[in-house]
């Protein structure tokens, strides 16, 4: 059998540049990588670009990865059994029904507070529902709660260059989880502010996911690259 494809989905306010520590190693390591772009409007759309392009650009078994929101994309993907394993990076693991704000309300998180307006930035954007916007990290927020670990420099570039998403993809209720009957891999962020390390340890043990924990931000796969692409390798390793 031919080595796995490994596909990776960015999360909010990032974009696929995040995963680049990540794709220069497993690519050394002899693996074909790509890293789409996660549309971040709604976790139907978001969801349904992810399986299209997984269909159309891969061949063969694929590992799928998912950061933060992108977990709760590829959860509600539409997957063929050619993707045989699946890897959480500092992730939502939803199960049928539940959304983003749900999971968050009550875990400490730092962005479950009263006032998001707080640690968020809201803007209109064209061709929006009623009612909707978009959601922009404060460089504060990037600096104390989302990617504590990283250089300054570093921080400054994730702020300057976050990609938003809307408010209401994370009022969208998770579909069928495609986690079910699928090798699953978690790794869960201990020092994460976003989602807190409880909340990702609970999802992934009722995803029955083999679970590796790194002293890390909520963006250990920039700060910890070497833990993601050995649990992308084991993952890899299961079905190669």
């Amino acid at each position: 059998m031919p080595a796995p494809t490994i596909v990776l989905v960015h999360g909010a306010w990032a974009d696929a540049s995040s995963w680049n520590p990540v794709i220069t190693e497993l690519r050394s390591r002899g693996y074909e990588v790509l890293a789409p772009p996660n549309l971040l409007r709604g976790v139907d759309p978001d969801a349904a670009y992810i399986s299209s392009f997984v269909a159309q650009r891969t061949t063969g078994p694929v590992v799928l990865v998912g950061h933060s929101y992108g977990g709760f994309v590829i959860t509600n993907a539409q997957l063929s059994d050619d993707v045989q394993a699946l890897v959480y990076v500092d992730a939502f693991i939803p199960e049928e029904g539940e959304f983003v704000f749900q999971l968050l309300g009550g875990s400490g998180s730092a962005l479950a507070v009263e006032d998001p307006t707080t640690v968020l930035d809201l803007a209109g954007y064209p061709g929006s529902p009623e009612g909707d916007v978009e959601a922009f990290l404060k460089p504060a927020t990037v600096h104390a709660s989302f990617a504590q670990d990283l250089s300054e420099t570093d921080r400054d570039l994730v702020a300057a260059t976050q990609r938003p998403i809307t408010l209401s993809a994370n009022t969208a209720p998770s579909g069928a989880p495609s986690w079910k009957g699928r090798k699953v891999w978690a790794i869960v962020g201990t020092d994460d502010l976003v989602i807190p390390p409880a909340l990702q340890r609970s999802m992934a043990e009722r995803a029955g996911a083999t679970i590796t924990e790194v002293a890390a931000s909520h963006v250990s796969m920039v700060s910890h690259p070497d833990v993601t692409v050995a649990a992308i390798v084991a993952a890899a390793e299961s079905i190669g």
